[in-house]
């Protein structure tokens, strides 16, 4: 590992912490809510715990029991969560009428879709009413003009309510937009440390964002702090890449930055 890391991109620092130079390395680490996630093969999860938990536990008890969750409706009550049939629903609304000229993360036509949630009760009245109309926040991003739009639908009335658009605002990545950031960074030279780790590591070509397990986050740019190319880092959408083998190691890619915006990939540090 440590002769792996050297060749292609710098030191490692042994245990959780910090790799100290380089620009994709190598590190062996756990991180929280990631862990095992892909891992394991059948049988996991509780039903896989609840059939291998077939005797008594250490203290002489009986097994405990998983039971199965309640069939979920197609419609939720009151400030219940929504359902999947609500999300698909409301989804399906908030994506009709959108400007024209919307671009999603690649390129394609139409706002890309970050979330959609509970809204908040529109007037106090609302609160403790279970029979309250329920409404769903759905947001998007739109590549073409840089900005977060939030379409409120009222789920009893199948109508959009209301829509805000706002710039600068830079919510946390899509699924979709961390794959796209891992599509750009891989096909970029700059991307040449990471598919020789990942082929160190594994002993095949890193072609594809299906190859990793992704995390992102944010990357907003301050005055002096980055290469010229991401100054409008916050006003454009941007990540930092937390890319790990599957079933195997963390890379470290902390010092790229790629612009979904812009559709280009640049390294802290340099000029």
């Amino acid at each position: 590992m440590r002769t792996l890391a050297r060749r292609h991109l710098g030191k490692v620092v042994a245990g959780t912490a910090l790799a100290v130079a380089g620009t994709a390395v190598m590190v062996g680490i756990t991180l929280p809510g990631t862990a095992g996630a892909d891992e394991t093969g059948g049988g996991g999860g509780a039903a896989g715990q609840a059939a291998r938990q077939t005797g008594p536990g250490p203290d002489g008890a009986p097994p405990g029991v998983v039971r199965q969750a309640p069939a979920e409706g197609k419609k939720g009550t009151g400030g219940d969560p929504l359902t999947d049939d609500e999300l698909r629903r409301a989804a399906a609304i908030a994506a009709g009428g959108q400007p024209a000229a919307a671009e999603n993360v690649d390129g394609a036509r139409g706002a890309q879709r970050l979330s959609v949630d509970l809204a908040d009760p529109e007037a106090a009245d609302e609160l403790d009413d279970p029979h309250a109309p329920r409404r769903a926040d759905v947001t998007f991003y739109d590549y073409k003009s840089d900005a977060l739009i939030t379409r409120t639908v009222n789920l009893e009335t199948g109508k959009v309510e209301r829509t805000g658009t706002q710039h600068g605002v830079q919510p946390p990545l899509s699924r979709a937009e961390n794959a796209e950031a891992a599509r750009l960074l891989i096909a970029d030279p700059l991307g040449a440390g990471l598919k020789a780790d990942y082929k160190d590591a594994t002993g095949h070509e890193l072609t594809s964002p299906d190859q990793l397990l992704l995390n992102g986050a944010v990357y907003r740019a301050v005055p002096g702090g980055q290469p010229a190319v991401l100054d409008k880092c916050g006003e454009h959408r941007c990540v930092r890449l937390f890319p790990k083998i599957v079933n195997g190691p963390w890379i470290d890619a902390r010092r790229l930055v790629i612009d979904l915006s812009a559709r280009k990939v640049a390294e802290l540090g340099r000029r």
